[in-house]
């Protein structure tokens, strides 16, 4: 759970971060100071956006990515194991490479850099009837630049070249804003300050300053997003058939969403039990309609297959993972 920091160390922080992120953005951007309150939006925010023609595949927004983030100094790093163990059973997000420094108060991390982390999450955004919200999936890539720094310059600078590679993406600076409260939170050993940004009426995700309570000294930067609300932004594309394909229409949006999710945690072997991180993947399973996938989920296994072999090689073929999840829907 979040609280409100009330040491010295994040206020003396968030005093310097709007002077930081001035300098660092330069005079094309329009800083609004009110209180708590940070927001930097561009002064020709108003003009048209027009998405691509031939919406990038997967592949080429992730290698442009990767592109992106090695020119400005933060090289693709593995990523971690979707088996975690700790205090989550699963990868929930790749700001636990950080886990050394930001918890253990280590002068090292697990990961630095760029790293594209399948994660799983069941926090998502619901409406009324308990479907996920446009923008929201239990399993996602987490695009994130995790690293320890020795500053607040190197924090502004890191933002400055987020928006450089966003621009790269197509999303450029114009349609792109930054905001939030330049107060910081606790949860537990860990101090932290959230700035959140958007690219139009998509949020993408935020850069997060991160400390350890007894080593305020030692810094780190989360930036996150996600991969497929990257696409999103870009495309412009209706939500399901972005992340669907063909098979948006096949079954119901929460048995597309368990298949997605089943097969990236059985392709890292994390097979069905009682408890534990196969107590997950038994919970997943068990929300697929039965009816709806009465023929099968094969196909749809084969194509998410794809999906997740572009962020790292999958332990289990195809083949295996539509058995056990026919397997254990049957059971």
């Amino acid at each position: 759970m979040l609280t409100r920091a009330t040491g010295t160390a994040g206020d003396d922080l968030a005093q310097r971060i709007p002077g930081v992120l001035r300098a660092a953005l330069g005079p094309h951007w329009e800083f609004t100071v009110d209180g708590p309150h940070i927001e930097i939006r561009h002064p020709h925010r108003g003009t048209p956006y027009r998405p691509p023609r031939r919406p990038p595949t997967w592949r080429d927004l992730l290698d442009s990515l990767e592109l992106g983030f090695a020119r400005d100094g933060a090289p693709r790093d593995v990523c971690l194991p979707m088996r975690w163990g700790r205090e989550t059973e699963l990868t929930i997000s790749a700001v636990q490479a950080l886990d050394p420094l930001l918890k253990d108060g280590e002068p090292h991390t697990y990961r630095s850099g760029f790293i594209p982390q399948p994660v799983v999450r069941f926090t998502g955004q619901r409406d009324a009837t308990g479907h996920l919200k446009d923008g929201f999936l239990t399993s996602f890539v987490n695009i994130s630049r995790v690293q320890r720094i020795g500053g607040l310059e190197e924090y502004g600078a890191i933002l400055d070249g987020w928006l450089t590679v966003l621009s790269q993406l197509g999303l450029h600076a114009r349609h792109l804003s930054v905001d939030g409260q330049l107060s910081s939170w606790r949860r537990r050993q860990v101090e932290g300050i959230t700035l959140r940004f958007r690219h139009l009426d998509h949020a993408l995700g935020d850069i997060v300053l991160l400390w350890n309570t007894e080593h305020s000294d030692r810094l780190a930067v989360d930036l996150g997003s996600g991969l497929e609300r990257l696409a999103w932004a870009r495309t412009q594309e209706r939500w399901h058939q972005l992340i669907y394909g063909g098979f948006a229409g096949a079954a119901p949006p929460a048995t597309l969403d368990a298949i997605r999710t089943a097969t990236l945690l059985l392709g890292h072997g994390l097979t069905p039990a009682a408890r534990g991180a196969g107590g997950i993947t038994r919970r997943v399973i068990g929300a697929i309609d039965r009816d709806a996938a009465r023929l099968g989920v094969g196909s749809l296994v084969r194509h998410m297959y794809g999906y997740w072999s572009l962020v790292g090689a999958l332990r289990a073929p195809w083949s295996e993972i539509a058995r056990v999840i026919e397997e254990e829907m049957h059971s």
